[in-house]
């Protein structure tokens, strides 16, 4: 597989969280990925921890992450 044409190439989990949390904020975050290191006493390195543990919340915060990729190239242009 090619990877430079892989959005996420590159990008560790931990830019990811932080990109979407600059973004969306805690808050909009845990609505949007049901899990609690989003939720209750959220924070960078406690998301980290459970995201490296549960491969299925990895998946949907790098699903949520190519989303927001292509959110903002849309309304760039």
């Amino acid at each position: 597989m090619e990877q430079a044409r892989n959005p996420l190439h590159g990008v560790t989990l931990e830019a990811m969280v932080t990109a979407l949390q600059a973004h969306y904020g805690w808050d909009e975050l845990g609505q949007r990925i049901h899990i609690r290191s989003f939720v209750l006493d959220p924070s960078i390195a406690s998301s980290l921890k459970f995201l490296r543990k549960t491969p299925w919340a990895r998946e949907k915060v790098e699903s949520l992450y190519l989303f927001m990729l292509r959110e903002q190239k849309r309304s760039a242009s």
